[in-house]
């Protein structure tokens, strides 16, 4: 396999993001209930609170905010919320409102309490988001008729419904429709047991036997992201079809991980090169984003986005004003002697 295909093989495995082709995988293993989604015990908790209240009073729910890094349970805590308020959800993004005849289709078929998910919240374009304003607060589509001295508005009014946005980048955001929703979450990073709780549970579902110490091993490779486990459980099940009897010990899930070049933190080729060039070229740092991206042949939006946050949560990474700069943890990690001159370290 040469260098280029294997680089797209890895950000494919430890993408955070979800792909078409594994759409269908990620539906079968969505949690249907509060009760059955693993991690986020404060969210979950005060989501309950909120649905049984709302339920009480036969309202809507208050609109809500969910935003975080790609693949920790946003999509899924959307339709986990439309099915505890017993309504339908309808699920659309950012990117895909292109125009205003877009919008009103979608808010003008929903119901009472149905749920509105838009993902990617953050990329809708500003005309779009002035004609939400009043769906969102007065339940009321302003529609322009005619142009020009003759162009009138008029008002139409919508069902009482539930906005959900998700967002991965939370400063995109305009302040005014930051504010109408009524609830705003984030969701952190998932810690080593839960995510071994969402393997186990998800191991049973695909009729996959796995060992504790396998589902322990793949936890700590997993980078603290459900979706990545996720994607790491079905690789893995696949290696043990094929190169053993189908069940899954530490054996078998360590092969799997070589063969995939991810190491004991999670980490894939692309990450330590990452570091490396941040360390062989920039001594370390601080280099700015746009020299390492081009250092490194990746996109600045995939490497702020994707690689950073985890590098950055298991401190190998730290951002200064100046720019990125390698940790001696990384140097370690990776086998380098940190310079003794270099005294940010």
């Amino acid at each position: 396999m040469n260098d280029k295909n294997q680089r797209s093989d890895e950000k494919r495995i430890l993408e955070p993001k979800t792909t078409t082709e594994e759409a269908a995988f990620d539906v079968t293993l969505r949690p249907q209930t509060l009760g059955d989604f693993v991690g986020q015990e404060q969210i979950k908790q005060n989501l309950s609170i909120a649905i049984e209240a709302a339920k009480k009073r036969g309202d809507a729910l208050e609109h809500i905010l969910l935003y975080g890094n790609p693949g920790l349970g946003k999509t899924t805590l959307a339709h986990i919320i439309a099915r505890e308020m017993n309504n339908d959800i309808k699920v659309t993004s950012g990117p895909a409102l292109e125009k205003v005849g877009d919008l009103a289709a979608i808010l003008s078929n929903l119901q009472d309490g149905d749920v509105l998910f838009i993902d990617e919240i953050h990329r809708l374009n500003k005309t779009i988001e002035e004609i939400l304003y009043p769906a969102l607060e007065d339940y009321a589509l302003d529609i322009i008729i005619g142009k020009g001295p003759s162009a009138r508005t008029i008002r139409m009014p919508l069902a009482h419904f539930t906005l959900i946005g998700a967002t991965t980048k939370m400063s995109m955001l305009s302040g005014p429709l930051r504010d109408r929703f009524g609830h705003s979450y984030h969701l952190n990073f998932y810690e080593n047991d839960d995510i071994k709780k969402i393997l186990s549970r998800n191991a049973q579902i695909l009729t996959v036997k796995i060992e504790p110490d396998a589902t322990e091993l793949v936890a700590t490779r997993a980078r603290r992201t459900p979706r990545i486990a996720n994607r790491l459980l079905k690789r893995i099940r696949d290696f043990a079809q094929v190169k053993g009897d189908g069940q899954i010990n530490k054996k078998m899930a360590g092969e799997a991980l070589a063969l995939l070049a991810i190491d004991e933190l999670g980490l894939d080729e692309i990450d330590r090169r990452l570091l490396s060039a941040m360390i062989e070229k920039f001594s370390g740092g601080p280099v700015g984003l746009n020299t390492l991206s081009a250092a490194i042949a990746e996109e600045m939006d995939t490497i702020e986005t994707i690689y950073e946050p985890f590098l950055l949560q298991i401190g190998f990474l730290e951002r200064t004003p100046r720019g990125r700069r390698a940790t001696s943890a990384a140097y370690a990690h990776l086998g380098f002697d940190i310079p003794k001159n270099n005294t940010l370290l």
